[in-house]
């Protein structure tokens, strides 16, 4: 029986958390065609779940459960690039963030048949969403939830901060959510950017539409600050703990104003 795409819990909240990068799961038809490499599937968003696990009764949580060496959710459905110029991943990946190889040789994936199996179905989930939960409260906030290894020579110079908030240059979001955000992640004793290296994917780009009340952030966090970032990825609970408490503070800030929000636009 296939496993299902996605881990699904609705909430009356007007918050929906998306965890596109941490599913682990690849089909055997898949797996099958990987070398050991991706068979590894390295550049997964390891353990960023339990990082929110305290907002799971809180929230609308979406989280993948396929790897993106199956299909990336978070990537331009036609293959274009999201940040031009600088080096980036595919819709369908062929080589890891470092440019390795993780197919057997004489085997490329099936980038248009993935998308209809894997990508649209994801997508359809995602918009009903956003659509349930902006019928409800007129609005709707979602966080895309993200984490990467804190040095990727091939993606970005030295160490990325600690975390990097993501607004598409305050085009996915509204100004007010954007500040808001900014001063729940500042002083927080972790190093903080907003529109960095990452200003969020395809998700943020596509859903994030502030002027009709669907406004997204998306949250890339070094994995430095919460795991073992070398074989095995292991999380560690005591470093991840203030880390926990900033995700809290920030999730609740946002919550606010979007009750806030909504009484505005009432």
């Amino acid at each position: 029986m296939p496993k299902p795409l996605f881990i699904l819990q609705e909430n009356d909240g007007a918050v929906l958390l998306n965890f596109p990068h941490s599913g682990t799961y690849v089909p055997d038809d898949i797996s099958g065609k990987l070398n050991d490499r991706g068979k590894e599937v390295p550049d997964t968003d390891w353990h960023v779940p339990k990082l929110y696990q305290f907002a799971k009764d809180q929230v609308t949580w979406l989280q993948a459960t396929h790897s993106r060496y199956v299909i990336d959710l978070n990537r331009e459905p036609s293959g274009a690039a999201l940040y031009q110029g600088q080096a980036g991943t595919d819709l369908c990946p062929i080589t890891d963030f470092a440019g390795n190889e993780i197919y057997l040789p004489g085997n490329v994936p099936n980038t248009e048949q993935r998308k209809k199996q894997y990508f649209t179905a994801y997508h359809q989930q995602l918009s009903a969403q956003i659509k349930r939960i902006k019928s409800r409260h007129g609005i709707c906030v979602m966080v895309d939830c993200h984490s990467i290894t804190s040095q990727v020579p091939r993606l970005f110079d030295g160490k990325l901060p600690d975390l990097n908030l993501g607004t598409f240059n305050g085009l996915s979001c509204s100004p007010a959510l954007a500040k808001t955000a900014n001063e729940a992640l500042q002083n927080s004793g972790f190093s903080f950017v907003s529109d960095g290296r990452f200003k969020g994917g395809w998700i943020t780009r596509h859903y994030g539409r502030p002027e009709q009340d669907v406004h997204v952030l998306q949250l890339e966090i070094s994995q430095s600050c919460y795991m073992h970032e070398a074989k095995p990825q292991e999380y560690d609970p005591a470093k991840a703990k203030a880390l926990e408490n900033v995700l809290e503070k920030l999730l609740q800030a946002i919550n606010a104003w979007a009750l806030t929000h909504k009484e505005i636009i009432r």
